[in-house]
């Protein structure tokens, strides 16, 4: 299948604008190109998805506060959502993905906890996983009777996997984990990663980039080398992937792992469509129609869990 023309248009006016590449030099310069192109997507023109109620507060995390943003949805179905945000563990924070955790809360009528975890450089692994899963112990004593589930897209369903995990052996009952377009190797070392290298946003030398931020010195942690990572009796997962993607094949080999182990999963194909696409949903209808698709599997398995 082809690019999705309105994803076409899209890049077409991010190159013309000269918004790509996306990596600027720094670190923090990447940060404030990342956090200005986020916000400007979204135009004059913006009405922000409707909740019930939004707030900010901060929890205990290994190192001090993590600040987090709690979404309400209008029509409460009774579950609980970490959210974890993408932006190769480098970029992003609470309102970059602000249009997302809306979404996910209005889908799946629950109350999402956005996580504002640590970043590298200046914090790599095991640092913004370490505040991953002290985000997901605080939503849970937090919300007891409360069906739980962690989602993320990119690194931070790298990150959602990972918390997943821990969830499995600490004995958190984990209802659902929703992964959007995973980064699960480290190595780069899948076919998608040369057939979409360059033209669809994220770039193979991005990821290349990110990796160098997030693990300096390598690792083969299996909670970030999730190739390597013993995934029987996990939370039933919703993999979501993006045919023009670099990250599509480990993604791909990530939920037919979990399913080899026995672990139910709903697979989410893109067929069209590019890394970060749920940050496009509301202005790209096949975008609008695979995250309807996610997110309806998500509540499912909350609502099943009830």
């Amino acid at each position: 299948m082809a690019l999705d023309p309105q994803f076409r248009t899209v890049l077409d006016t991010l190159e013309a604008n000269g918004a790509l590449p996306l990596i600027r030099g720094s670190a923090l310069e990447t940060r404030e190109h990342y956090r200005n192109l986020s916000l400007a997507r979204r135009g004059a023109d913006y009405v922000p998805f409707p909740v019930a109620g939004v707030s900010d507060d901060e929890i205990d995390g290994p190192a001090g506060p993590i600040r987090i943003r709690v979404y309400r949805p209008l029509d409460d179905r009774g579950g609980v959502v970490t959210y974890l945000h993408g932006g190769g563990w480098v970029v992003g924070d609470l309102d970059t993905h602000d249009p997302v955790c809306r979404k996910v809360a209005g889908e799946t009528g629950s109350v999402v906890v956005a996580v504002d975890y640590r970043l590298a450089p200046e914090h790599p692994h095991p640092v913004p996983l370490g505040d991953a899963v002290a985000a997901l112990r605080w939503t849970h004593a937090a919300h007891p009777d409360r069906p739980l589930a962690v989602a993320g897209d990119s690194a931070g369903a790298s990150l959602a996997a990972g918390v997943a995990l821990v969830a499995r052996d600490e004995g958190i009952p984990l209802a659902a984990q929703l992964l959007w377009y995973p980064s699960t190797d480290p190595t780069q070392s899948s076919q998608s990663v040369r057939d979409n290298a360059e033209g669809y946003f994220l770039t193979a030398s991005d990821m290349r980039w990110f990796y160098e931020q997030y693990l300096p010195g390598g690792s083969d942690d299996p909670l970030v080398d999730l190739r390597h990572a013993d995934v029987a009796r996990v939370a039933p997962a919703v993999v979501a992937t993006a045919q023009f993607d670099p990250l599509r094949d480990e993604g791909d080999a990530y939920a037919e792992r979990l399913r080899a182990a026995g672990v139910p999963v709903t697979h989410v194909p893109g067929p069209g469509l590019i890394h970060g696409y749920a940050a496009f949903i509301g202005l790209v209808a096949a975008a609008d129609a695979a995250g309807a698709t996610a997110l309806g599997a998500l509540g499912d398995l909350l609502t099943t869990a009830r």
